[in-house]
């Protein structure tokens, strides 16, 4: 790669991981077929987008970390439920059917978004909620099946944990985000990449570019969500939820 297409892929993940720490997910959405475009096999790629990610979640923790009082025993909760998914999803991904795999997982996407825009009250103001046993459970058993989601596909699954901690748990959106971008951003997204590069290969090369533009991407996103509100923050996750799911429906018809 020469370095006008290291400048092109910095820009790329750039944009698409401030839209990403804005909303909780979808940087897959140009990241992951810009590394297609540019040549590199779905496996490579998808791995190499992984590690990416991983520095988005650094990124946007820089900033939430600031202004942010997270509970870390419910991060713990998230982080003993959702890595198992995550290892268990990127150990069988190769064994999955793709196109179909993409096809449900745009359908379910685009119906998040589209529940969320017909919700205008929703994550507006935090209302906690299911922190009782059987509700700790059947949200603990969620967020393992989006772990698996997270470890097997390629975009958009930080939010299906952006929306869970809203409607499942009560958290405000800006609160739900800033936990989806620091324990799926970094635990859940390092995980993935480490199970994908024992597996599979990464393309070191390409990685200064997409890293410098997820950190910087990250905190920018993050800054802008904390400082504009929940409010924004809705939309933006609505907006990126729609484009996410019509996109992998378009790839996947296309395959």
């Amino acid at each position: 790669m020469d370095l006008s297409e290291q400048i092109i892929l910095f820009f790329i993940s750039l944009v698409a991981n401030l839209f990403s720490a804005l909303a909780g997910g979808g940087a897959g959405l140009l990241q992951l077929p810009a590394l297609l475009f540019l040549g590199l096999p779905f496996g490579v790629a998808l791995a190499t987008h992984k590690v990416a990610s991983v520095f988005l979640g650094l990124g946007a923790t820089l900033r939430h970390l600031k202004s942010s009082t997270f509970d870390w025993r419910f991060s713990a909760f998230i982080l003993a439920t959702g890595l198992p998914g995550v290892v268990l999803g990127a150990s069988i991904i190769l064994q999955v059917d793709e196109q179909l795999s993409q096809f449900l997982l745009g359908v379910l996407t685009l119906a998040l978004g589209i529940y969320s825009w017909f919700k205008p009250q929703l994550g507006q103001v935090e209302q906690l909620g299911n922190r009782h046993l059987s509700g700790m459970l059947v949200g603990g058993l969620v967020l393992f099946l989006i772990g698996g989601l997270n470890g097997s596909l390629t975009s958009g699954t930080g939010l299906f944990v952006t929306l869970w901690l809203v409607r499942w748990f009560g958290l405000d959106y800006k609160t739900a985000v800033g936990y989806t971008l620091i324990l799926v951003g970094i635990f859940w997204n390092g995980s993935g990449a480490i199970t994908l590069g024992l597996l599979g290969d990464i393309e070191w090369s390409w990685l200064p570019a997409l890293i410098l533009g997820s950190l910087i991407g990250g905190y920018l996103g993050a800054h802008f969500a904390i400082v504009k509100g929940n409010k924004l923050v809705k939309r933006s996750f609505e907006v990126i939820t729609i484009l996410v799911g019509l996109s992998l429906i378009a790839k996947a018809l296309s395959l």
